[in-house]
């Protein structure tokens, strides 16, 4: 029986692009408008369009009570294409 290879989604979403994206988002209490409240939300995402987030806050603006104050965006990829350098000689060390 040959063993099955799982690969991490997380690991797939990298490899096409996608970034680890977190975001600060402020919103007013829905009880008390003067009152800000802080949420944190990661997950990977697409810069500069950010298809996920912008879903998760459509998804707040219409289902969740407390109104959107000020969202900051942190974005960064952590699989970058590696840096090619030719190389002119070649020396062997014994």
């Amino acid at each position: 029986m040959a063993a099955q290879r799982v690969v991490d989604e997380a690991f797939r979403l990298q490899l096409k692009g996608y970034g680890l994206t977190t975001a600060e988002i402020l919103y007013r209490m829905p009880d008390h408008p003067s009152l800000l409240q802080s949420y944190l939300w990661q997950d990977y995402d697409v810069a500069p369009a950010f298809p996920v987030l912008r879903k998760f806050l459509d998804f707040w603006q219409r289902s969740l009570d407390g109104p959107l104050f000020e969202v900051r965006v942190s974005h960064g990829r952590l699989i970058r294409p590696a840096e090619l350098a030719l190389v002119d000689a070649e020396y062997r060390l014994h």
